[in-house]
């Protein structure tokens, strides 16, 4: 199982069903593991209960349901990722620094917290209850906070006019060369990458958005709604 050391995430042993109920970031973090690696429908309270190894009956005992564990679980991750984002949404830079600080700090976040961001792509490809949690209480207001600044440079003719999905799906996209080794893998990057590679790896992703993103200049107009 993996477990936190510092902001990363690495792989830890699980324990014996009899090795007592663990700390609460080590069952979040297991049930973490859990939902990225099965999907919520296939993690059933049977199978979490192993991985955590606790009794079958501890999810609905301590959290209610298998479905309150996952707010649970998704609470913990993410909001120390937008605490974290928090300060630089709501910088007093010029918008494009604003826009580099924000998308180079997500890319850096992704490599710390791999699993999570398998979790989350997972859950954006179909709809349910938890996708309208994930983008009212998450989504929403980093795009809410950003738009001012898109808005400013389109305003400015340094960026095209583009919607918030478009915007959003192209920021988010690359995140997957950061959390698919084994495809990254074959496509050349070296088994032996370090923590600091990945790091790196990120931050020329971000360059790489950014610059696209601001390649070429257009009419204000569209993402003023956005």
């Amino acid at each position: 199982m993996p477990e936190r050391v510092g902001s990363t995430l690495r792989r830890a042993g699980r324990p014996a069903p009899d090795a007592g109920v663990p700390d609460e970031s080590v069952v979040l973090l297991r049930g973490l593991e859990a939902f990225a690696e099965l999907g919520y429908d296939r993690a059933s309270a049977r199978e979490l209960a192993r991985r955590l190894g606790v009794s079958h009956n501890f999810i609905n005992d301590r959290y209610g349901s298998k479905s309150k564990f996952w707010y649970a679980v998704v609470d913990w991750a993410l909001d120390t990722h937008q605490r974290d984002r928090l300060p630089l949404l709501r910088a007093d830079l010029d918008p494009e620094q604003h826009l580099r600080a924000v998308i180079g700090h997500f890319y850096r976040r992704t490599v710390d917290t791999p699993l999570l961001g398998r979790l989350l792509a997972d859950e954006f490809s179909r709809e349910s209850e938890r996708v309208d949690y994930l983008y009212e209480r998450y989504i929403k207001p980093e795009l809410d906070a950003l738009a001012p600044s898109l808005e400013r440079l389109v305003a400015a003719k340094r960026m095209a006019p583009v919607s918030r999905d478009v915007f959003f799906f192209a920021v988010i996209g690359p995140a997957s060369a950061l959390v698919q080794n084994p495809l990254a893998h074959r496509l050349g990057r070296p088994e032996t990458e370090t923590h600091r590679d990945l790091v790196h790896t990120a931050e020329q992703l971000a360059t790489l958005i950014v610059d696209g993103l601001l390649a070429a200049g257009g009419p204000a107009g569209d993402l003023a709604g956005a």
